[in-house]
């Protein structure tokens, strides 16, 4: 979704939310010294985009450890009230729109915690949501995920998983994908119409090569 439906980068909104309101500021060193070796060991090309981008969803519950759903309900709407809703790609949301007239199911597949996920895919008026679940005990954020992040290899699972939870059957072969990094390709590969979505470098070689539609045109 980051990149894809809009321009903002949800898990920065999240960082954003703290900062603005001088919360979890030890959390927030936490996080960025553990994850920034990854960026580091990407950048050297030892680790792939997927393995990189895995473990950044995975722990942003660590920010509302200890809150009760309502409190970090607070968090994800100040999110799309101060981020998300101001950078929406106008061009992407046209096509959303348009899918959905034509009868489309409409779902957004991120790595984004699922509560702030259905957010905005209330906001967005997108029909599903398929993210990473925040592990809740006795009404509290615990801080840690509970099952893998949706990210890479694992939007396909996830997402595989959620439609037959709800028993609705998927056509893989007549759905598009809309995706900007090289991490989504296990999930644009399942689908009939694979769209590389002002994609990343990676991820435009990917569909150069396997002759995938890429928006906007080059």
């Amino acid at each position: 979704m980051d990149g894809t439906l809009t321009t903002a980068h949800v898990w920065h909104g999240i960082l954003d939310y703290f900062k603005v309101h001088h919360l979890r500021q030890w959390t927030h060193r936490v996080y960025m010294a553990y994850h920034f070796p990854f960026y580091i060991a990407y950048r050297l090309g030892i680790i792939s985009d997927g393995t990189f981008r895995k473990p950044w969803p995975a722990h942003l519950g660590w920010y509302v450890r200890g809150f009760t759903v309502e409190e970090a309900d607070q968090v994800w709407s100040w999110v799309v009230d101060t981020q998300v809703s101001k950078n929406w790609r106008d061009d992407i949301c046209q096509i959303l729109s348009h899918h959905r007239e034509e009868g489309f199911l409409t779902v957004l597949v991120s790595g984004t915690p699922i509560p702030l996920l259905q957010c905005i895919t209330n906001e967005i008026g997108a029909d599903h949501c398929v993210g990473t679940v925040l592990e809740i005990k006795d009404g509290k954020y615990t801080g840690r995920s509970s099952g893998p992040a949706c990210i890479a290899d694992q939007k396909v699972t996830l997402t595989r998983e959620y439609f037959n939870s709800i028993g609705i059957e998927i056509d893989y072969d007549a759905s598009y994908a809309y995706a900007d990094s090289a991490s989504d390709k296990d999930l644009m590969e399942i689908v009939g119409h694979p769209v590389a979505t002002y994609p990343d470098e990676g991820l435009s070689d990917i569909a150069t090569e396997r002759n995938w539609q890429i928006f906007p045109a080059e």
